[in-house]
């Protein structure tokens, strides 16, 4: 680490002494640039995806029963509470079903009755030797067979009770119902892979979105303290915000062909089934908050550059020349960039014009600076100065 430092420290410095020597010879004239002041801020940390809007719960509404659709009771694309009847099965073939096991079992439950009185009269006459033994376990045996029978007759009766309240196809859970794949007159029957309509749950919803596994470890640390990671959904041009969520969990294994895994985040839809909510597999920008950086040195996001020595900015010096400055980037926010190490607050760095510019090159500030880099007054307030024009 430290003959790294070295060698970046020897780079820098046979650098300045090139520029200043190709500056001298080559005669060239300060170069008009934008400076701006290291100030500190808090910066947050950020993890951006394109995610996929995932619901909780879709179902593909299937009659139980086979048998004509009576008739439809939903219109397409609206909200279905859970229970809510959406379709109606020819309920009659069902209902004579019912009744037929229904008199079924009254005539079996009369024969157990009149198998009972039989069984308890030989059991008297049995007692007083008037009738043989083996007719008293015979009429025992019989009202065991009976009872049997009404016993399946009651499962038979539950059956075709059962059946007739299937005819009354009910949506599963609360939610919006998609287009109608049925008709009046339709034969339906519980294999049909269209169903009846497809039922989605849209409030809440999830987001399915992949990070980059190397950001896997400070999300988890995150959340493994206890803190909630909030997550915002952006329209397609990441513009519009649409909901604020919150993290909810990873999957359990990395893809290996991205270097990434699934996470989920869970967002409160009330406006799902109005314009501005979340819709079903729809495609949004997601944001979450993972961290936040307090009071580091920032800088706009064009000074920084990238060459050679690795990431690095030009600092002016009281001289009206610039240093070349190797840094640590951070986190963006798109307007600022984090620096973590080689610069401190209160620094000034050229924010623009540096394309032509090598370290030791002599600069020109805006309005002159005749009292160095601190007269700037972009210099003062942290802010990017344009060029001067002369």
């Amino acid at each position: 680490m430290v003959v790294g430092l070295v060698v970046v420290a020897l780079v820098a410095k046979w650098l300045a002494g090139a520029g200043a020597v190709k500056n001298a010879k080559s005669g060239r004239p300060p170069a008009a640039v934008a400076v701006a002041s290291v100030d500190l801020a808090d910066v947050p940390v950020i993890v951006s995806a394109i995610g996929t809007v995932t619901p909780i719960d879709t179902a593909t509404v299937r009659t139980t029963i086979a048998g004509n659709v009576f008739s439809v009771l939903f219109k397409e694309g609206q909200h279905v509470g859970e229970g809510q009847m959406i379709a109606q099965i020819d309920p009659r073939p069902y209902r004579l079903t019912l009744a037929q096991a229904e008199g079924t079992l009254a005539r079996d439950v009369a024969q157990l009755n009149a198998a009972k009185i039989d069984l308890k009269r030989y059991e008297t006459l049995a007692g007083q030797d008037s009738v043989a033994g083996q007719q008293v376990d015979t009429q025992r045996a019989t009202v065991g067979q009976l009872a049997g029978t009404v016993a399946a007759d009651r499962a038979a009766v539950g059956t075709a009770r059962l059946n007739l309240a299937y005819t009354a196809v009910k949506a599963p859970f609360a939610g919006r119902i998609g287009l109608k794949q049925v008709s009046v007159g339709n034969y339906a029957t519980p294999s049909d892979a269209n169903g009846i309509a497809i039922v989605t749950r849209i409030d809440p919803i999830d987001v399915v979105f992949s990070v980059p596994q190397g950001q896997l470890a400070s999300i988890q640390r995150q959340t493994g303290s206890g803190a909630g990671l909030p997550v915002t959904a952006l329209d397609q041009d990441g513009k519009t915000e649409i909901a604020k969520g919150s993290f909810s969990t990873f999957d359990n294994q990395i893809d290996t062909t991205t270097g990434t895994v699934k996470a989920k985040a869970h967002f409160a839809n009330p406006n799902g089934a109005k314009a501005g909510g979340l819709f079903p597999n729809q495609f949004v920008n997601v944001r979450m908050l993972v961290d936040t950086l307090r009071n580091v040195p920032v800088v706009p996001v064009s000074a920084l550059r990238h060459g050679a020595p690795g990431d690095f900015v030009f600092v002016v010096q009281a001289d009206k020349t610039v240093k070349l400055v190797v840094v640590k980037p951070g986190p963006s926010d798109g307007t600022r960039t984090a620096i973590l190490s080689g610069l401190t607050r209160g620094a000034i760095v050229v924010s623009e014009g540096a394309d032509g510019l090598d370290d030791g090159s002599k600069v020109r500030l805006p309005g002159g600076g005749k009292d160095g880099p601190a007269s700037s007054s972009g210099a003062k307030h942290g802010h990017k100065s344009q060029a001067a024009a002369q």
